[in-house]
């Protein structure tokens, strides 16, 4: 057990290894990424024991995001808060999008007799936006998106969207993220 008010001897050490790597040592932030990939695994396992296959996404995840916001590290706070916190909100993006797909794939219970209203009155407003959703990304380049379809349109996980479109999971993440600006840009400049 830890004395009262003597530092935990792996946060002063992930705290170096993270200091040393925003200084440019490339093997400290090697170090630092990997014993971090370690507790960042501990931690959603914990947290994802009815969902194992989701854990190394996360992980990797969390790491991209610690890699993205590296610079925001406080050097006189704590390195786990910091890295937990961007954990914390990787997993309730998880658990949101998990609970998207399962509210969309619910079944339709007690529509039944309702079925034909339901489904024969038209939407032209969504399908006007679904034609305007085409056209903006019609005009992407194919890396940027197909991720954006098979993540943000069809809900699938980034390893999924990798394995059905050959690319890596982080050409994905950076496909996402480059269309979803691109796109944004796109409709700022229409009339």
């Amino acid at each position: 057990m830890r004395e009262q008010g003597r530092p935990d001897p792996e946060e002063e050490r992930l705290r170096q290894l993270l200091l040393h790597a925003l200084v440019g040592d490339a093997a400290a932030y090697h170090g630092f990424l990997t014993a971090l990939a370690g507790h960042l695994r501990g931690y959603f396992r914990r947290r994802l024991a009815r969902l194992p296959d989701e854990v190394e996404d996360l992980v990797q995840e969390a790491l991209l995001a610690v890699h993205n916001q590296r610079h925001t590290y406080d050097a006189d706070q704590p390195v786990s808060a910091w890295v937990y916190a961007i954990a914390k909100y990787k997993l309730i993006d998880l658990l949101r999008r998990r609970a998207r797909r399962e509210a969309l794939t619910d079944p339709l219970d007690g529509l039944a007799e309702n079925a034909a209203e339901l489904f024969s009155t038209a939407d032209g407003e969504a399908a006007e936006a679904r034609r305007d959703l085409d056209r903006l990304l019609a005009r992407l380049p194919e890396r940027q998106r197909l991720p954006i379809l098979h993540t943000k349109l069809q809900g699938l996980s980034v390893a999924e969207t990798a394995r059905a479109t050959g690319m890596s999971e982080s050409a994905v993440k950076v496909g996402v993220h480059r269309g979803l600006k691109a796109l944004a840009a796109l409709i700022r400049e229409k009339p």
